[in-house]
């Protein structure tokens, strides 16, 4: 065999070896990703689900819409820098809903996902928060956008899917309620 023959397949080979190990990098790259997204949903999840949060959703359907009222309290939060200490929760699920939003925006998070497990409680604090948003986007026109990003997708997301159960599948029979 000739030498221009063994530096052919010498090349061949390398070309190969080359290829596989881009390949299996690329796979190794989609798993890392797969992982990524799993600690942030669950990271999501745990947040959703912690007593602090659940405290502070309450506060902003039975407290908010009345502390809101107050025109004084109103005023220091559309011009002051930091936020009164009354309106905090109220803040806080923004800010969490905030970051959620840029996760999915983002690709951290798998948009189909965050919607089919989040979108009622998203969408309902969004509608809840509202009279706040505005207030504070007097000041700060761009203030948690990434939340009305996550808002406007759940919301289209309800819309096109009344139902998250999988078409065709078979469904449980939950009869009357025996009580």
């Amino acid at each position: 065999m000739s030498p221009e023959w063994l530096t052919a397949f010498g090349t061949l080979g390398t070309f190969v070896v080359i290829a596989a190990s881009a390949i299996a990098a690329l796979l190794q790259l989609r798993h890392m990703r797969g992982g990524n997204q799993i600690v942030a949903l669950t990271e999501c999840r745990e947040k959703l689900e912690s007593d602090e949060f659940q405290v502070a959703r309450r506060f902003i359907t039975v407290e908010l819409p009345a502390l809101l009222q107050d025109a004084e309290l109103r005023r220091k939060f559309q011009s002051e820098p930091t936020t009164p200490p009354e309106l905090r929760p109220a803040v806080n699920v923004a800010n969490f809903f905030e970051s959620m939003g840029a996760f999915v925006r983002f690709g951290i998070i798998d948009r189909t996902i965050a919607c089919s497990l989040w979108c009622g409680v998203v969408a309902g604090s969004w509608n809840q928060l509202l009279p706040m948003i505005r207030l504070r986007r007097t000041r700060d026109p761009a203030v948690w956008e990434f939340f009305e990003y996550l808002a406007a997708i759940c919301t289209e997301f309800m819309r096109e899917h009344p139902s998250t159960y999988p078409r065709g599948a078979p469904r449980m029979n939950v009869g009357e309620d025996p009580g």
